[in-house]
């Protein structure tokens, strides 16, 4: 009878305490994109392409894409960012990471990291779909998806480069709130 009532407690403790640990761990794998139109968050798939998440965390962290533009916007296929140089030829300090290729779709809304035509040669760079884009799944490393805020990429500039590129006006991870 013991055994049982603590059997009970413990049950109904971990099944009160499990939804604040998974909201922790959504928060630790959402990341907020501001920009000039509205707030984008992104889940992250770090079961998929735990190196690419990792990198995207630490960049996030560093502050590394606040102000950088999208250089690379084709209407109808994604938008791309993630290069402080603007050109699209740029990365960040850290070495480029392996490819992660998985079997996530790319359709509206898949984050891809950016490459050359080197597959592991993705750094900081990523792109945004707007549409489906499945030609490239298992070609391009998926590590996150759009989960609100869709329509505000859609008004991004256009252009290759856009005439007046928009910016992330900042990234940070919902964990650290408004960030840093």
């Amino acid at each position: 009878m013991a055994v049982a009532a603590v059997f009970a407690a413990v049950f109904v403790s971990a099944q009160i305490c499990a939804p604040s640990r998974a909201l922790a761990d959504d928060a630790a794998n959402t990341v907020i994109i501001e920009l000039k139109s509205g707030k984008v968050k992104i889940k992250l798939l770090p079961d998929k392409a735990p190196k690419h998440v990792e990198r995207v965390k630490k960049l996030v962290s560093e502050g590394f894409y606040n102000g950088i533009t999208f250089h690379r916007v084709i209407p109808g296929f994604m938008a791309q960012t993630g290069d402080p140089t603007g050109t699209g030829t740029g990365g960040s300090p850290y070495p480029d990471l392996p490819a992660e290729f998985n079997d996530v779709p790319f359709k509206r809304g898949t984050i891809g990291a950016a490459r050359t035509m080197d597959p592991n040669s993705a750094n900081s760079q990523f792109f945004i779909c707007f549409a489906d884009a499945s030609h490239l799944t298992g070609q391009y490393t998926v590590w996150g998806e759009v989960v609100d805020g869709m329509q505000y990429v859609d008004q991004i500039a256009q252009g290759e480069p856009p005439a007046k590129p928009d910016v992330i006006v900042k990234m940070y991870m919902a964990a650290d709130g408004a960030g840093q």
